[in-house]
């Protein structure tokens, strides 16, 4: 299956503007694009497949290349840096500055080597759930570096670290008014790619969501 394939026509037939969530908690920053409403969440959780986690076997970082350039010397991480902070400014060698709440947690932070982009579905979850297939590590390239829907974020670096590779049934944000808007990010990025949930995973996700 191709890459253009694989994309959920959810996320192609819909406006992104759309897609924004209706009633989620919104920190002061801005989010990621493509993110559903709690509503739209819960019918896109219905539509994946439910399968027991795979294996670790075969896993690398590296087979999800990340941070690809962009441009004026910038690069994914950075994109997501400038979209998500407050009074950015970029400098030689896109030398991104500013101030970043993180909406994970209550982090406010103004060096970017304090704030991490994590993989809303991080990259060894996804290889779990459907990612060790695909055919190139191309397609899981778009998956690491996809700003087109609610992948990517720019949190507090030792909460990233906290979350690891962590599932929502095992590990949630720090910050409860955030949860909603999590499940529904989580959602939404397993449903554009196509990837699959475990019943433990649907359960909790299916918990969240209708409690928004």
């Amino acid at each position: 299956m191709t890459l253009t394939r694989s994309l959920r026509s959810t996320f192609t037939a819909l406006p992104l503007a759309g897609l924004l969530a209706v009633g989620l908690a919104t920190p002061a920053d801005a989010l990621p694009p493509g993110i559903p409403s709690a509503d739209q969440a819960e019918t896109m959780l219905s539509e994946l497949t439910v399968a027991p986690e795979g294996s670790m076997d075969g896993y690398d970082r590296d087979r999800f290349p990340h941070w690809n350039s962009t441009s004026g010397g910038c690069d994914v991480r950075d994109e997501v840096l400038k979209r998500d902070g407050e009074n950015i400014e970029v400098g030689e060698n896109c030398d991104v500055t500013g101030t970043w709440n993180s909406a994970y947690d209550p982090g406010e932070w103004t060096d970017a080597s304090d704030v991490d982009i994590d993989h809303v579905v991080p990259l060894a979850a996804a290889w779990r759930s459907g990612a060790a297939d695909w055919s190139s590590d191309e397609q899981r390239s778009a998956f690491a570096n996809d700003l087109e829907s609610p992948q990517l974020i720019a949190v507090t670096d030792n909460v990233n670290q906290e979350k690891g590779d962590k599932p929502p049934q095992d590990w949630m944000p720090p910050n409860a008014d955030f949860h909603c808007t999590y499940a529904a990010m989580w959602v939404g990025s397993k449903h554009k790619w196509e990837l699959t949930v475990s019943d433990a995973e649907k359960a909790k996700l299916t918990e969240v969501l209708g409690g928004c």
